[in-house]
């Protein structure tokens, strides 16, 4: 299907609803995750609720600047109250995130709206980050 503007505008601000959820996912995830072993990746997700609420930033600024209107919505996201489910929940978050950047880098750059796949590509490293850190403290876990 061919990308227009406005359906890039709409997949954008999809975006930014997952970028909501994202952060309070891992605000919650922080607080409740338990057990001596999670001490590090709880200050990381702290790290990574910020991140993700700069990308929402980032991403409002950009929706605004195409036409159009940044959203509110939030999308819903699952809680657990194991530990290593949290993180196995937010390892799938930035799964989706990843592949949902690659897909709107490609967009913008069809609709050649270079300024936009650099913001989305500077988004896209700092989930790739987030998702070594994951693996990182899964697999110690395990």
């Amino acid at each position: 299907m061919k990308i227009t503007r406005k359906k890039l505008i709409a997949e954008l601000n999809k975006d930014l609803e997952w970028e909501y959820a994202a952060a309070i996912q891992y605000v919650q995830h922080a607080a409740v995750i338990s057990g001596a072993e999670y001490d590090s990746i709880q200050k990381e997700l702290i790290i990574h609720s910020q991140e993700e609420m700069q990308h929402a930033v980032m991403l409002s600024d950009q929706i605004d600047f195409l036409g159009g209107v940044p959203t509110i919505d939030v999308e819903k996201r699952v809680t657990s109250s194991d530990s290593q489910e949290m993180l196995e929940q937010d390892l799938k978050g930035e799964d989706n995130a990843i592949d949902r950047y690659k897909e709107r880098i490609s967009q913008a750059e069809a609709l050649k709206e270079y300024g936009l796949r650099r913001v989305l590509e500077d988004i896209l490293i700092q989930e790739e980050e987030h998702k070594r850190d994951l693996v990182g403290a899964i697999k110690k876990k395990k």
